[in-house]
């Protein structure tokens, strides 16, 4: 689907100025200067701080409300042997989580187990299913992790059977809180944390710190030791790689390479990697869907016994096993995304009215129907909601697209459903086939009302307007110091006008372009993922607009710059 490219606005004398300071502070290039202020650095102290990552960097754990709180019962159930178990999502949030409380708190000698629910038998977060499974670890006190604050009758239940929780979760709450002991959450109405976007890792890592805080035992040592499964988790839950999350994924990802974590070392090595140049590319396409298809495909603990294994032979026996279940998961996402396409394309005739999609089947996996939501919305860019029915009961995903909340729009139609949760791009839900008719007109009434139609064309930010021969590696080593790249944070997009096309494009992998331009003299080599379909529409000589991203490319015995297509521009 061809994007609409939002020119970037022109800067004020004032801004200008700043420009200027920035390329004689720091001797960067221009567009480098230029880039740093669209990023919103305002001074060079802002830039100092962006470019140089550190742990002082990081808010003080107890901004939370309910942290004293939290650890003087952590603390308490150290002291008196107390049973506790580690309660995680099945995701790579969740189990990353899980892993880092089970060993951290394994090091000061907790009473400690975990428990992930399984995806097919427990659905989504607590589950009252799951609780006599708890309660028959012995555990007296639960700690969740990436999940819980909106388990109102879960948590009675918990307290019921003589159990205390400590809710740590980053979701977005409901109006009405759970009866737990503590909650821990930087998305509470009034809270003190003054960042928000903390992946569930986030907020467990902050309770662990915490608690090493209150042992007297926090130190520099203490606080890296398990940041490679901070940036892991943080990464791979697509939160804003800003404020302490770019601290997190920065030294965590250098953590990584440092080879800490034994059972990511092995994900590593079967996944391929280079494991000196690890970046966020790696793992959110390499790392993380490996670690989910454990939970997608079977049971997500295998993840967590591999995350906190302590022996290499275990560890690639664990990644082994992993390997297969990520092998399977890949041929059902194949599978299930033409199944859907089909449904969809008999469903809804008319894409120009079609402001969202619900679709659902006996048949889907309901370990996949989230990645193959992403893919739907990439393909329609309409929000979609996947439903998974097995006996009349339907396990769905969605995700959404532009700045639609669809966390927002389930809330509206909540009296259809029997659970969900979720946040503004990615919700999951649980309903009974007899209510998804009326879910469906009541969603597609809300989102009619609520979307902006002229939002259905994708846009596409341009950071810059570039010419072929501003680009050198002077100026992509700067580019690099911005990394890690992510959401609130991506690499620059920048557009050029009226390239020539100097090869005959041709098409690689699962439908890649691949293709060179010139102009002006110079030449740039392109690829463009998921991009094959152009080829039919381009041909040798043709003059184009191009939409880009630049970053060196490892082939060959030297490294290359290499542009990144996002989109093309057809001259008629």
């Amino acid at each position: 689907m061809e994007k609409e490219w939002i020119a970037p606005a022109e800067f004020t004398d004032a801004e200008n100025k700043l420009v200027e300071e920035f390329i004689e502070v720091f001797r960067c290039p221009p567009l480098i200067a230029k880039l740093l202020l669209r990023a919103g650095h305002d001074s060079a102290q802002q830039v100092e701080d962006f470019f140089a990552s550190q742990l002082s960097h990081l808010h003080d754990h107890m901004l939370f409300e309910d942290m004293d709180k939290a650890v003087t019962r952590i603390v308490q159930a150290l002291e008196n042997k107390e049973k506790i178990c580690i309660y995680g999502d099945y995701d790579v949030d969740g189990t990353t989580a899980t892993a880092l409380l089970f060993l951290g708190l394994s090091r000061v000698g907790a009473q400690i187990d975990f428990y992930i629910p399984h995806r097919m038998i427990d659905g989504y977060g607590l589950s009252l299913s799951s609780l006599d499974a708890v309660k028959e670890k012995g555990a007296s006190l639960i700690i969740s992790v990436d999940c819980g604050v909106n388990a109102l009758e879960e948590i009675k239940a918990i307290n019921a059977m003589g159990m205390e929780i400590i809710v740590t979760d980053h979701h977005n709450p409901k109006d009405e809180l759970p009866p737990a002991y503590a909650i821990i959450n930087p998305k509470l109405s009034g809270t003190r944390y003054p960042f928000q976007h903390l992946a569930g890792v986030g907020v467990a890592f902050k309770l662990l710190m915490a608690i090493y805080d209150r042992l007297g035992i926090q130190s520099e040592e203490n606080t890296l030791k398990y940041l490679d499964l901070v940036a892991v988790g943080t990464i791979a839950d697509i939160v804003p790689l800003t404020g302490e999350n770019r601290v997190f994924a920065s030294i965590g990802l250098q953590h990584l390479i440092d080879k800490k974590n034994l059972g990511l070392n092995a994900l590593i090595q079967i996944s391929g990697l280079n494991q000196k140049t690890l970046d966020t590319n790696d793992i959110v396409f390499g790392i993380a869907p490996r670690i989910n298809a454990a939970g997608r495909m079977g049971s997500a603990s295998l993840a967590v016994e591999l995350l906190i294994s302590r022996e290499e032979g275990t560890s690639e026996e664990l990644a082994e096993s992993i390997e297969r279940h990520n092998s399977l998961r890949q041929q059902l996402d194949q599978r299930t995304f033409h199944e859907a396409c089909e449904i969809i394309d008999k469903k809804y005739k008319n894409m120009t009215t079609t402001s969202c999609m619900v679709i659902s089947s006996d048949d889907w996996h309901p370990g996949v129907i989230g990645i193959v939501a992403s893919m739907l919305v990439e393909k329609y860019y309409r929000p979609v909601i996947m439903i998974s029915f097995k006996e009349g009961f339907g396990s769905g995903s969605g995700r959404s697209m532009g700045d639609f909340d669809l966390f927002a729009a389930l809330k509206h139609t909540e009296h259809n459903l029997h659970s969900f949760g979720g946040h503004k791009y990615a919700v999951g839900l649980t309903i009974y086939q007899e209510y998804i008719d009326r879910f469906e007109n009541e969603l597609t009434r809300y989102v009619q009302e609520h979307l902006n139609m002229a939002e259905i064309k994708p846009p596409l930010p341009i950071d810059h307007e570039l010419e072929l021969y501003d680009i050198n590696s002077f100026c992509l080593d700067w580019l690099e110091r911005f990394a890690p790249f992510g959401p609130a944070n991506n690499r620059p997009v920048f557009s050029t006008q009226g390239v020539t096309v100097i090869n005959y494009p041709y098409n690689v992998g699962r439908n890649h372009l691949k293709l060179k331009v010139v102009k002006d003299g110079i030449h740039l080599d392109l690829i463009g993922y998921n991009l094959g379909d152009y080829l039919s529409l381009i041909k040798k000589n043709d003059v184009i607009d191009i939409a880009y991203t630049l970053e060196y490319s490892q082939f060959g015995s030297k490294p290359s710059i290499q542009g990144k297509l996002k989109d093309i521009h057809l001259r008629k």
